[in-house]
């Protein structure tokens, strides 16, 4: 007599900076829906374990406190990748606007413009040099989130725009130097979040889209065979409609 087994398919796993809100918990709660592993941070620590108990399956999260410009912090990631099996994708998602209202680069506080490059532009780089050899295990992929101010000089974003345009130059030589790898960047346009709010102070931004009608088109390119590079969002919706 014969007795066969059945092996669970390992979840896929993908790591998500600043996942406790916006775009980061959206994302993330619906890459769990799908049946992902995901490891999230952010740097209050209640916001994040009540973000992680609110997802539709929270035993598939990691949650993991903390501010990914520390590089304790990051190690913390990586171990919690590793103890995860593996990594599929990694999704740099955390950012910080700078001061509000945004001043002009003339009376920009280099202290807090370094600040602004230490979240935006260098955190995404330490991050990878640490987790590239898991992407590379598994041919995964990078998504790093870039701005429409990355491209588009807007008087008062010189701080936020800047850092997000070295973002994306980072982004497509990531691209190039691992052609076995997807790299994206991915302009979400505006949304319906803190950080938008902190841009706009006093304003009404309800007519902005929500983070959870943009995460289809993120999901283009976390499960699409899109060739590494920079996407919109409003590419990515059109391009899914059109016959």
């Amino acid at each position: 007599m014969t007795t066969s087994s059945r092996t669970t398919p390992t979840p896929r796993v993908a790591y998500v900076s600043g996942g406790s809100r916006g775009l980061g918990h959206a994302l993330s709660t619906e890459l769990v829906r799908r049946g992902w592993h995901v490891v999230i941070d952010g740097r209050d620590a209640g916001r994040l374990a009540a973000a992680a108990a609110a997802m539709p399956e929270p035993a598939s999260v990691s949650a993991i406190p903390g501010d990914v410009a520390d590089p304790d912090h990051r190690g913390r990631i990586a171990a919690a990748v590793a103890a995860a099996g593996g990594l599929d994708l990694v999704v740099n998602n955390a950012s910080v606007l700078g001061p509000s209202p945004q001043p002009r680069l003339a009376e920009y506080p280099l202290a807090a413009l370094a600040a602004v490059y230490a979240v935006n532009t260098f955190a995404p780089v330490a991050l990878l040099q640490l987790l590239l050899p898991h992407l590379a295990e598994r041919q995964g992929r990078v998504i790093n989130v870039s701005s429409d101010a990355a491209t588009e000089p807007y008087e008062g974003w010189g701080g936020y725009g800047s850092s997000k345009a070295a973002l994306d130059h980072i982004t497509a030589i990531l691209g190039v130097e691992h052609p076995g790898l997807r790299v994206y960047a991915f302009d979400p346009g505006d949304m319906r979040t803190d950080l938008q709010q902190q841009a706009f102070p006093g304003e009404d931004i309800s007519d902005r889209p929500t983070a959870e009608s943009v995460v289809p088109s993120l999901v283009r390119l976390v499960e699409g065979e899109l060739p590494s590079g920079r996407y919109t969002v409003g590419e990515l919706a059109n391009s899914a409609t059109s016959p």
